[in-house]
């Protein structure tokens, strides 16, 4: 029962033991778990989370952003790239080799997709505002840069986002840290005064 649900599912899509409870007990369904896995059937990539293989065999597991975003989806708790992801979507910084860093509002905890790791963050609920829109990406990339480089980060922001952008970041301000908001506010300042 297991295996069939998981091979209907799209790729990278998670399941857990607590989704089979009505087939038997907590301890059986762990263990029909750990056999898929030790199986190659599936993949534990986390406590209490396990992906289908791509082909169902053992064989490459899914990315790392689908089994992110379907944690996403199933899960009560929020998931956004972590700052460095996000500027390095701005062109702020150059891409970033080593494993990949999420935030969450839910408990940190590192997966294993494959050969790659990944790190989910507890994070305030202000660096998960605007969840996974450009002016969201925005707030992560001025968080990763802190208080000391905001100004000069803010300035190169406003220069990659469109005015609507800009706006919806800049109607959040009341619900950053002081010094983003002062950052933001400075950033749309010089761009009014060219």
């Amino acid at each position: 029962m297991i295996l069939e649900r998981s091979r209907a599912l799209p790729d990278g899509t998670v399941l857990s033991p607590k989704e089979f409870l009505h087939l038997g007990s907590r301890a059986a369904v762990d263990q029909a778990f750990s056999r898929l896995a030790r199986g190659g059937m599936l993949s534990r990539v986390a406590r209490g989370i396990y992906v289908r293989t791509a082909k169902g065999v053992q064989e490459a597991a899914p990315t790392l952003e689908k089994v992110v975003k379907s944690m996403a989806v199933k899960g009560k708790a929020a998931i956004v790239l972590g700052g460095a992801k996000a500027a390095e979507l701005f062109g702020l910084t150059s891409p970033q080799q080593d494993g990949q860093e999420f935030l969450t509002s839910g408990q940190t905890r590192q997966l294993r997709i494959g050969g790659e790791v990944a790190l989910l963050r507890h994070a305030p609920r202000w660096m998960l505002a605007m969840a996974g829109s450009l002016a969201g990406n925005a707030i992560r990339a001025l968080a990763w840069f802190g208080p000391q480089k905001a100004d000069e980060a803010a300035r190169h922001l406003r220069t990659r986002m469109s005015e609507m952008e800009w706006e919806a970041l800049s109607s959040i301000r009341g619900r950053l840290p002081s010094w983003m908001a002062i950052a933001i506010g400075r950033a749309s300042i010089a761009q009014e005064v060219q």
